[in-house]
């Protein structure tokens, strides 16, 4: 008998104002019974930058199963002291051995989560296309990845590098490749190779006043002096969710779908009468 599943993956949340659209997508309206599975990114959760472990258990009640991240999720420094313990949380599997934490976790026995970092426009870390490769060769030996869905994270900057991953991983057999870290929501969601779907950024949950989740005027001021200055997550409405849906086949992705729909402050109000 063949298995049906939709996995739902949520573009990175960007602070409190990315926390409550989530929440208000996952529990007031609840979506969340539409889905058989939930990840979302998290790196940027707590006051945009990192994840404090608040933050990361609210997350997870409401209904969230993996929260995946990228080269912010050391930002918050009491991640240290709880990154080993979560069932839910990964870093990205290129980091050093050495690093807390996991790179990829299995759950139900269905879905391996991978979580890798790009290389291009970003700090020095190993190759995440040997990485994938040396962590799928070990899978196969380990005989774990017969009729699993294989999602990977790619948290990675440059268009190129996640088209080009996403082909590679699609050779390894790999499900799907979803790519976050630009917080903006691209258009070319497809299947490659009937077997691997692919959106090369699944874009942001947060303002969409400010510049990429974050206020206009401190961001104005850094890209014009050049001179480092603090990030404040901007509040204001409309909020703006990005994710997309995935419907597989056991590990055969079938359909892959955009969802982006913007929250105003008076549908709030509405909703609180």
């Amino acid at each position: 008998m063949q298995e049906n599943l939709k996995i739902l993956f949520i573009g990175d949340i960007v602070g409190r104002a990315g926390r409550n659209i989530v929440k208000k997508f996952l529990l007031d309206d609840n979506n969340k019974e539409k889905y058989d599975f939930i990840i979302a990114n998290a790196e940027n959760a707590s006051h945009g930058f990192g994840l404090t472990k608040k933050n990361h258990d609210d997350l997870l009640a409401c209904g969230i199963h993996c929260l995946t991240s990228g080269n912010h999720i050391w930002d918050k420094k009491d991640i240290l002291q709880y990154i080993n313990e979560s069932p839910a949380l990964i870093r990205p599997y290129n980091y050093h051995k050495s690093a807390l934490g996991v790179g990829y976790k299995i759950f139900n026995d269905k879905i391996i989560v991978i979580n890798l970092l790009g290389k291009t426009f970003l700090p020095p870390i190993d190759c995440p296309f040997e990485a994938l490769e040396r962590l799928i060769l070990e899978l196969k030996e380990k005989n774990i990845l017969e009729n699993k869905i294989v999602f990977i994270d790619f948290h990675a900057e440059a268009t190129a590098e996640k088209q080009c991953f996403a082909r590679f991983a699609a050779s390894l057999g790999v499900s799907a490749v979803v790519g976050t870290h630009t917080h903006v929501q691209t258009a070319d969601e497809t299947i490659i190779d009937n077997s691997c779907a692919y959106l090369t950024d699944a874009g942001f949950c947060g303002s969409k006043n400010g510049v990429i989740g974050m206020e206009y005027e401190a961001s104005l001021r850094r890209l014009v002096t050049s001179i480092n200055e603090r990030f404040e997550v901007e509040m204001s409405y409309p909020y703006v969710f990005n994710a997309c849906e995935i419907d597989f086949c056991l590990n055969i992705p079938k359909s892959i779908n955009r969802i982006s729909f913007e929250y105003t402050q008076d549908e709030e109000k509405e909703s609180e009468n």
